[in-house]
Order: C-alpha cells, then structure tokens, then sequence
C-alpha cells in the first residue's frame, strides 16, 4: 500500500486537458459508431452507466474497489468484446463494447480516472471530489 506522502496527485495542465479531450472524443466516436451499428439509445441509457456497478467492492475496502473499478473502466475489455462480436457477426456484442466505451471516455472527459488503492478520490487524472477541492484551496491560500 502506498504510504501517504507516496500518494500520486495525477496529471494536471496540459496534458491533463489532452487526457479529457481524449475521453470526450473515445466517447463520441463509441457513440456514433453504436449509432452505426443499429444500437437503440434506450438500451444504451439503460447500460451507460452499467460499469460504475463496480464501485460496490469499495464496500471491501480501496484496494479491492479501486481493483474492479479499474478492470471496469479499461478499454482493452471492451475492445476484445466489440472485436469478438465483429469476428462472430454478433452485433449485440458489438453494441455492448461500445456502450462500455462511450462510458470510459464519458468518465475520462470529466476526469473520472482509474483508481489507486488509497482512496477513490486518488485518480490517474488528479484527484476527485472533496480531496480535489481540499488540494485546490490549500494550494490557492499558500500563495
């Protein structure tokens, strides 16, 4: 476990706002693509949010929550199921991966990143929600 001055902050600046541009632009892409694919935006809505089931296991505590966070919240998953179903002409799979998609880049484009083991707060992208805005007003008044 990380120590907490061993605590990664993310990334910020620029390429932070490159990381969100990048998610904004995974998420329209999966969703045009399921648009292309005959998917129904019913069937989407009712999944889009499918993925974020994995923040029950936070119940275990971080390291096991922050584990299947992120194993719901990679794209390579979702990539091998969209490829599958394009191999087997199954478009249900298909239309599942890209779904899976559009939500990885909508949390990616608000700066929703993966998860480490000390916190949920503790992202790839910086931290979230009430650590973020702590860090942000520290950071503000020692100047």
């Amino acid at each position: 476990m990380l120590a907490p001055a061993e605590t990664p902050v993310g990334v910020a600046g620029w390429p932070r706002l490159l990381l969100r541009l990048e998610g904004a632009a995974l998420m329209a892409a999966a969703l045009f693509a399921y648009a292309r694919a005959g998917g129904g935006w019913g069937f989407c809505a009712l999944l889009f949010f499918a993925p974020d089931l994995s923040m029950v296991f936070y119940l275990a505590g971080p390291r096991v929550g922050a584990t299947a966070y992120n194993c719901a919240h990679v794209t390579f998953a979702p990539l091998l199921l969209g490829a599958l179903g394009l191999l087997s002409g199954q478009p249900l799979l298909t239309q599942l991966a890209l779904i899976h998609l559009a939500h990885i880049g909508f949390d990616r484009a608000l700066g929703f990143g993966l998860k480490y083991p000390t916190a949920f707060g503790d992202t790839h992208l910086g931290r979230i929600g009430a650590a973020r805005d702590v860090m942000r007003f520290t950071s503000a008044a020692a100047r």
